[in-house]
């Protein structure tokens, strides 16, 4: 029984050895990849601290231009974002109404000078009849009186005459200042109406940021105190001065207004700003700039252990200031990440030089 089992027993054990040689094969990884970078650690600093308010760039000189009289526009002869210099044709209006009352007005001064004339010779044949004593006091200065006051209807007719005409020359409306068309608020054909704005125009030489701040930031705020402005096309911020703060506060926001004055290439009326508003200081986790990476559209930074081996870590980054980036979430203080030459890594590769 023995030696046929004997057989089988030596097969078994030959399968045990050549797992147990295939496990110790699979045992050895390959060498990682080392790669020479510089890194740096991730430590506290103190930064200056800012309270955001969201604001925007507005024209200090911007105006609606309306039309003075009532009637349908006859044509619109600018576009948004056209130049225009003070005095040149923006819109027409039909003065059709207009015209009926200057026609009325001509008509009334007619009237008014056929008046007169009649009391003028009334008035002439009772002067000489009352110097003849052949008309009585009374009856000459009842007829002067007559003659007086159809000379006033006709002062007023002509006036009226006049003011109706002056109001032609609004049929055709032109610039008050030189500037840019920046919004078109109506089309040929529609009705015009006086305080109702057809056009805007801006002078885009000076420019204000407009921002609502809370009691708490006014405060310490006075006019030509020099802030921040993050501008949405601009890759610093721009410093800006405080030109004047409202004394009262908005009934529903709670909130002041303030305006300050701005300037720099780029900047137009309409863009979205951020005013930073000086609060003191804050503590923040702070790297080399240089350590921020994007893999795949992610930022992040490498991690260097204590064996050398680097990882990549997505983090959250803030502002970059004096060649420190912020760090606002990813990272603790004290840990070492790779600060040049980021790069050429990959997760899992050794950093062969370390250093600031």
């Amino acid at each position: 029984m023995i030696p046929r089992l004997l057989p089988l027993a030596l097969f078994s054990l030959s399968l045990l050895a050549g797992c147990g040689g295939h496990e110790e094969a699979t045992d050895k990884q390959p060498a990682a990849r080392v790669v020479q970078a510089e890194t740096g650690n991730a430590t506290l600093a103190r930064v200056p601290a800012y309270h955001p308010t969201p604001a925007s760039l507005v024209a200090e000189n911007q105006v609606r231009v309306a039309s003075r009289l009532m009637g349908t526009l006859l044509s619109i002869d600018v576009v948004e974002g056209q130049q225009v210099r003070v005095g040149q044709k923006l819109f027409s209006v039909d003065p059709v109404d207009v015209q009926g009352q200057v026609e009325q007005s001509r008509a009334g001064v007619k009237q008014a000078e056929d008046a007169l004339a009649d009391a003028k010779v009334e008035y002439q044949r009772f002067e000489a009849l009352f110097k003849e004593e052949a008309v009585t006091r009374q009856q000459f200065e009842k007829m002067k009186l007559q003659h007086d006051m159809a000379q006033s209807r006709l002062a007023q007719a002509r006036a009226g005459h006049k003011t109706a005409s002056g109001q032609l020359r609004y049929a055709t409306v032109t610039s008050p200042i030189a500037g840019v068309v920046t919004q078109k608020l109506a089309h040929a054909g529609d009705l015009a109406a006086p305080g109702q704005p057809v056009l805007v125009l801006e002078n885009p030489g000076k420019l204000l940021v407009e921002t609502q701040v809370p009691e708490s930031v006014l405060s310490a705020l006075k006019p030509g105190a020099q802030v921040l402005v993050e501008v949405d096309g601009q890759a610093q911020p721009l410093v800006a001065r405080v030109a004047r703060i409202s004394p009262a506060a908005d009934p529903v926001s709670r909130t002041f207004l303030v305006k300050l004055d701005v300037s720099g290439a780029g900047l137009r009326s309409g863009l979205f700003a951020r005013v930073l508003f000086p609060q003191g200081e804050r503590e923040t986790l702070t790297v080399p700039a240089g350590a921020l990476v994007n893999r795949a559209g992610i930022s992040g930074v490498f991690v260097v252990g204590q064996d050398g081996i680097a990882q990549f870590r997505m983090v959250r980054a803030g502002e970059s200031r004096d060649g420190r980036l912020e760090i606002l979430s990813g990272l603790t203080d004290g840990e070492r990440v790779v600060s040049g030459g980021a790069e050429k890594l990959e997760s899992g590769d050794k950093v062969g030089h370390q250093g600031n």
